[in-house]
């Protein structure tokens, strides 16, 4: 097996497509988000990526059934003027090692600039370490134009966040972006980074649907986002009369909410 592998499963042809990144990270707010998007388009399987930098896994389905851990990339045409083509990154894992993260970016990079691809958006979650009622959404970009184009439409450009800079594919696909000549913004969610977050993904989405012209209804976003609150306050209950099991175990439901 190659290191990484892409299987195309259609053979395309997109009219000035912008890609999008949203894989496992920071409360998982650019997957959710990414996820999201893909599946209320709705978007169409373009490609299936397998790596060996993928943690040595499969997964098993209700039936018993197993595959192979993986990353997909789906498209959407555009179906007004002001609209653009899309093309979707998401899936199970990002890369185990630095050099994972650098070959599987580069080789998905080569692959949708072959399709047209000139600018790139990647999701991502912000951790305050806290939960957030109304989370801002930050951004980092290639290019000062990308700032100002953004701002428009409400990120915040902070000099101190991220303080630490982008770490992952939400960083890499703008900084190796750039070497395949493309522009690049991320847009990061604020979450608390304790689990899943709902509210963070639909406060990016909010963002991205505006810069692309896109009409997504966020009404189950915000269905699970109440659902956290609901799980959330039950644990500050019962941890506020002392740790139990149960208090434990609502704790990780937090986890498979979205």
């Amino acid at each position: 097996m190659d290191d990484v592998l892409i299987r195309v499963s259609e053979k395309v042809t997109l009219t000035n497509p912008a890609l999008i990144e949203g894989l496992p990270g920071v409360g998982n707010v650019g997957k959710l988000a990414a996820d999201y998007l893909r599946d209320k388009l709705p978007a169409s399987p373009l490609a299936t990526i397998h790596s060996k930098y993928f943690p040595p896994q499969v997964y098993v389905n209700e039936q018993g059934v197993i595959r192979l851990v993986s990353n997909e990339l789906s498209y959407w045409k555009a179906k007004r003027a002001e609209q653009r083509d899309l093309i979707l990154l998401g899936g199970d894992y990002q890369g185990i090692s630095p050099e994972g993260q650098y070959e599987l970016t580069e080789q998905v990079l080569k692959f949708v600039v072959k399709l047209g691809v000139r600018e790139v958006f990647t999701l991502a979650g912000f951790a305050q370490g806290h939960l957030v009622e109304t989370p801002r959404v930050l951004g980092a970009a290639t290019s000062l134009a990308g700032v100002e184009a953004m701002k428009k439409h409400g990120v915040v450009f902070s000099r101190n966040d991220p303080g630490g800079g982008l770490i992952g594919a939400s960083g890499l696909f703008l900084g190796l972006g750039k070497l395949f000549g493309m522009e690049g913004v991320c847009l990061m969610g604020e979450t608390s980074g304790y689990f899943v977050d709902p509210r963070g993904a639909e406060a990016v989405l909010r963002v991205l649907s505006a810069a692309l012209h896109l009409e997504i209804d966020l009404s189950e976003l915000k269905a699970k986002a109440t659902e956290i609150d609901r799980i959330a306050l039950k644990i500050h209950d019962a941890e506020t009369r002392g740790s139990t099991p149960s208090a434990e175990r609502t704790r990780e439901d937090l986890g498979y909410i979205g």
